[in-house]
């Protein structure tokens, strides 16, 4: 079965106040299994435009990255990102092939 995927591209607005995100993020990861594959990190942009800050996370299958996306406990992480960054998110099926 394929791996599942978050794939994100943030502006930060408050670093500070995004570390808030960061730890309150970690329960539902690791409910979920979640695996940071890319946090952030240098990069060079080759084509298009994208945001200040890249994110990969794995989970054992679309299904389960769904689902950890829409629990309460992640929500209320997400509660504190809002206010202090502007992103692009999609949940990706992986390639099993």
């Amino acid at each position: 079965m394929p791996k599942g995927y978050w794939v994100a591209h943030v502006d930060v607005d408050d670093m500070e106040r995004y570390k808030d995100y960061v730890a309150a993020n970690a329960a539902p990861f690791a409910e979920f299994g979640a695996r940071f594959l890319v946090r952030g990190g240098p990069k060079e942009v080759r084509e298009g435009q994208t945001r200040a800050r890249t994110v990969v996370i794995e989970f054992e299958n679309f299904a389960t990255a769904k689902a950890c996306y829409d629990s309460l406990s992640y929500q209320d992480a997400k509660a504190l990102r809002d206010p202090v960054s502007t992103g692009d998110m999609e949940i990706i099926e992986g390639y099993d092939g």
